[in-house]
């Protein structure tokens, strides 16, 4: 029982041991650049850094990038069953087509609704 945990064990050793070694390499061949204050600074592009307040982003961007991932998922989710789809119909008959297009129908219900509130018109 013991012994199935060796393998386990000798990752983590591994692990920490890598990450020490990373940590103690940057430490001592890190500092070997010179500094001074423009390099310091946040940003080498030429351009000084202003305080101040960040622009606004529009949340319509982080919309989509909530429904790319919804519609991504889905077709996560549909692979696998294409795969295993002649073999499921033998053993399930056609109930395992019946529960994909009920999956496919309530997201296509999902992206409907999104349209209808107009989550993916970039015009406004």
């Amino acid at each position: 029982m013991i012994q199935d945990y060796i393998p386990v064990l000798l990752h983590a050793c591994v692990a920490v041991g890598f990450a020490s070694v990373a940590l103690v390499a940057n430490l001592l061949l890190g500092r070997a650049g010179t500094t001074n204050p423009t390099k310091n600074i946040a940003y080498e592009c030429g351009i000084r850094p202003e305080p101040g307040p960040q622009p606004r982003f529009s949340i319509k961007f982080y919309l989509v990038a909530m429904l790319f991932i919804l519609f991504d998922i889905e077709i996560v989710f549909m692979y696998p069953w294409a795969v295993v789809f002649r073999e499921f119909v033998q053993i399930f008959g056609s109930g395992i087509l019946w529960s994909m297009l009920s999956f496919v129908i309530i997201l296509m219900v999902g992206y409907i609704y999104a349209i209808k509130k107009g989550a993916l018109d970039w015009s406004r």
